[in-house]
């Protein structure tokens, strides 16, 4: 009597796809070459992971070989059409979510992978940026309740610095080199820069960190103002910088004001002055200088109303 042998299937793993593993790899690569846990997560993961591959995945493409020009642009014009996980982008996004790809792509082929398409970058509208006039600033400055409000706005204005890295500021991040004044600023991307400072605002920064209560134990410039219950004097957050500008801009020029218009007004003023760009962009902590040529090389409409009218009245 013969036992009858039951026929063995082979069970395919559900295991993640090489597309997928792929992008794991090149999140792998962004971290050994030392990019911040928030830019890894945000600006490359979340395009990649949270938009990218759930659209390969509902067009069946599970390997880099399959991504050639025609499927590129299908996935373009799904973020034009549809959106990302979140719904409808505005086009800065598309931009940013198109170039994250096309980055990975351009990482692939580097690393051997046969890349046969590219991602086509939208064209962006032309934004003019919100930017105060120096008689905004002064009067922002010469109404701010207190020394360190007065300060945050002055050293907003001089060095054209993020909120994030005016409150990394520390007390020993004021230093002297060959008789002149830096602040070293702690950047995005780990990368540290000395921003100049002028003897006046110096001198006002070494008073204003001798005058702290003496039981502040934290080494950051700008503290909060008032004491918590615990009685401790904490240092103060971006969050924190943000609404005190907000609310001294509604009070001093009845207008809303955000820590960024500092830093557009500073590398505008500075462009508009004809300072080299690549020093521009090494003052502000850019890598590169295609931010600097294509949002700030513009002229403000009160600029453009001069040049018109200078060169009427050169036809005269």
């Amino acid at each position: 009597m013969s036992k009858s042998v039951s026929k063995l299937s082979v069970v395919q793993s559900s295991g993640p796809s090489p597309l997928v593993r792929l992008v794991d790899d090149y999140l792998a690569d962004a971290r050994a070459r030392g990019l911040s846990p928030k830019t890894i997560k945000y600006g490359i993961g979340w395009p990649l992971r949270e938009v990218f591959l759930p659209w390969c995945a509902d067009n069946d493409i599970t390997s880099v070989e399959q991504l050639d020009n025609r499927t590129c642009n299908r996935f373009s014009a799904y973020l034009q059409e549809h959106g990302g996980k979140q719904g409808a982008l505005k086009p800065a996004s598309i931009w940013t979510y198109s170039k994250s790809v096309r980055r990975f792509l351009a990482w692939a082929a580097s690393e051997g992978e046969k890349v046969t398409g590219d991602v086509k970058l939208p064209k962006l509208p032309k934004v003019i940026l919100e930017t105060l006039s120096a008689k905004e600033i002064n009067q922002l400055e010469d109404g701010a309740a207190t020394e360190r409000d007065k300060l945050i706005v002055r050293v907003l204005a001089d060095g054209g610095m993020r909120r994030e890295e005016l409150t990394s500021i520390t007390t020993k991040d004021l230093l002297e080199q060959g008789g002149k004044t830096y602040l070293l600023i702690h950047g995005k991307g780990r990368r540290d820069r000395m921003v100049p400072v002028s003897p006046s605002v110096a001198r006002r920064l070494r008073r204003y960190i001798a005058a702290r209560p003496k039981d502040v134990d934290s080494s950051q410039v700008f503290m909060g103002l008032r004491r918590r219950p615990d009685g401790t004097i904490q240092p103060l957050t971006p969050s924190g910088v943000t609404q005190m500008v907000s609310a001294l801009g509604e009070r001093v020029l009845g207008k809303q004001v955000h820590p960024h218009e500092f830093r557009h007004s500073f590398i505008t003023e500075m462009r508009r002055k004809r300072v080299d760009p690549v020093l521009v962009a090494q003052l502000v902590g850019h890598t590169g200088l295609a931010m600097i040529m294509r949002v700030y090389d513009h002229l403000t409409p009160a600029d453009a109303h001069d040049e018109l009218m200078r060169a009427l009245r050169a036809d005269e």
